[in-house]
């Protein structure tokens, strides 16, 4: 029944949705970029022939073998978030002036140098540049795949199709827990050149398919291509060009763009203090990415297989694994709940979920630790943990994240908050070491550390409650209508959207009191004016436009 709820079309949307989401979930496998990276530096870490190539003379107390040392294991694997961190805040101007898919054409061949500089490495500098080029590539990446399949998704299943880019992630981190497998026992440097070299063929998909995919129609309207956009449009909803719906719905993403303009121009610092309550937008948008960062997951991502080794857990590269099928097949009911019961409860479910399991999970290792009996317990409630991530907090924000912005700032806003993700990614990589290990200047946490992102996911409950907005079933141009009405975040679900954009650029004003300039109220509305003064001048699409009159997006 739930699926029936969440993936069956509205009778009254015309055309097909099979191309929006088809090209959405194809997009999504940027996500798979990502996570195979992520997976496969956790087992490359552990693997002999890694470490025999890479130490630089360190003993490891835990076997008397030679490794990488703590320190030169936290720059490894956080260089790469340090990467994406800067990629995040350079997705924004690529987006807006370059467009999403040839932003992300040049993300995949940054991404692509980055994996050529790490499979060549037989030094941990090199094996650092090439982690850091793949990271500026993979948050370039990680804020327009969203912000792209969030453009040209139906908003009937838009947060399905954004859910698909974290499944995409987990699908990445199980290739990588299955190749880790297969090569960690071959002698020499093939073992973890194997795994690193296979990024291209991902990249290599990927790519290939943006040379094919269109340009989202919401982009064109703002670069003022409205020929392109329609034909966009028309394309994804398999529509004719001339179809009143596809006219209805590329009217309504033009009027609120003109709207949204006729607020002021779209500046970093109106990100910041813009209307309605981007500031407020801004502060849900990085709490939520930063939230998901401070749960522990990408402990268990990153360190996963060396963690479960440290706390006396045998085949820990197994375990790894069951854990990453976990993940992937978790993912699934949250692509379809993020529809049927909405992204705010969804997420509330989710904290409240982890937050039992890794307190479960700190106590447990802290009183009984390196005992059979406890390591059972320990991988149970770590692999329920996950389900509880992987069905909420993993996919759902970046659907929220890529949806609660309006057009003109939607970029400049989303790599802010990604990279306030991939700021606190990079801290909890760097600094994971330094905290469970034991040794001079370590901390010597070991298990407690589950009882900080126990703490950090009862913090992600209460912020949800009170900064989440409901944005499920109403279109991308009416959440700016939400945050004008809704004063606070819990009274969000019982909104009705009341008014159209079209309608109030054919009024000429907003229903704060913002008056429309005299040009934007006429542009496009069909008045008798409009028709008599500029018949002669007027496009195709225009004529049809104002033949319709008023007309609302339904749909």
């Amino acid at each position: 029944m739930a699926i029936a709820m969440a993936w069956h079309k509205p009778d009254n949307v015309a055309g097909s949705s099979a191309p929006a989401i088809m090209v959405g979930l194809f997009v999504a496998t940027g996500g798979l970029l990502f996570g195979y990276d992520t997976g496969t530096i956790s087992g490359i870490l552990a693997m002999s022939a890694f470490r025999k190539q890479f130490n630089t003379g360190y003993l490891d107390p835990k076997d008397k073998e030679l490794n990488v040392s703590p320190a030169q294991s936290a720059q490894i694997v956080a260089i790469l978030s340090a990467g994406t961190f800067f990629g995040a805040l350079m997705a924004a101007p690529l987006g807006d002036r370059l467009g999403r898919r040839l932003s992300l054409i040049i993300a995949v061949a940054i991404f692509s140098f980055g994996v050529l500089l790490q499979t060549i490495a037989m030094a941990i500098p090199l094996l650092i540049s090439g982690r850091f080029f793949a990271g500026v590539g993979v948050g370039v990446i990680s804020v327009l795949v969203p912000l792209y399949q969030s453009e040209m998704a139906p908003k009937w299943i838009r947060g399905t199709l954004v859910c698909a880019y974290q499944l995409a992630i987990t699908v990445g981190l199980f290739l990588a827990a299955v190749i880790n497998i297969i090569t960690e026992r071959i002698d020499g440097v093939n073992a973890f050149r194997i795994p690193l070299a296979l990024q291209f063929l991902w990249a290599g998909v990927l790519l290939l398919g943006l040379m094919l995919l269109p340009e989202t129609p919401r982009y064109l309207i703002k670069r003022n291509l409205h020929a392109a956009a329609a034909s966009s449009l028309s394309r994804l909803r398999r529509l004719d060009i001339t179809h009143p719906a596809l006219i209805e719905e590329l009217a309504e993403i033009e009027a609120n763009h003109e709207y949204e303009l006729s607020l002021g121009t779209a500046t970093y610092r109106d990100v910041f203090l813009g209307s309605p309550h981007l500031g407020r937008r801004l502060l849900t948008g990085c709490g939520l990415q930063m939230l998901q960062q401070l749960s522990g997951c990408n402990f268990i991502f990153y360190y996963g297989t060396t963690f479960f080794s440290f706390v006396g857990i045998k085949s820990p590269f197994v375990i790894a694994l069951v854990t990453n099928i976990v993940n992937v097949v978790s993912t699934v009911p949250g692509m379809i709940l993020v529809e049927s019961i909405g992204r705010r409860r969804l997420l509330m479910i989710g904290a409240g979920g982890m937050a039992i399991c890794q307190l479960i999970v700190g106590a447990v290792g802290t009183v009984v630790p390196k005992v059979a009996a406890a390591n059972i317990v320990l991988i149970v409630f770590v692999c329920i943990f996950i389900f509880f991530f992987a069905a909420s907090w993993g996919p759902v924000v970046w659907v929220v994240t890529s949806e609660i912005y309006p057009l003109k700032v939607r970029a400049k806003s989303m790599s802010i908050s990604i990279a306030s993700n991939w700021i606190l990614n990079f801290a909890i990589a760097y600094g994971t070491p330094y905290l469970v290990n034991n040794g001079p200047s370590y901390a010597n946490l070991e298990s407690k550390i589950f009882f900080l992102w126990g703490f950090f996911c009862v913090v992600s409950f209460i912020f949800v409650w009170a900064m989440v907005y409901e944005t499920s079933k109403i279109s991308l141009e009416q959440i700016d209508e939400l945050y004008e009405r809704v004063d606070r975040a819990w009274n969000s679900q019982a909104f009705q959207p009341s008014w159209s954009f079209q309608e109030m650029r054919d009024e000429g004003a907003s229903s704060s009191g913002i008056q429309l300039t005299e040009d934007l109220a006429r542009q496009r509305t069909g008045t008798s004016q409009s028709q008599t003064e500029s018949t002669a001048s007027m496009s195709e699409e225009d004529k049809i436009i104002a033949q319709l009159g008023d007309v609302d997006l339904s749909y």
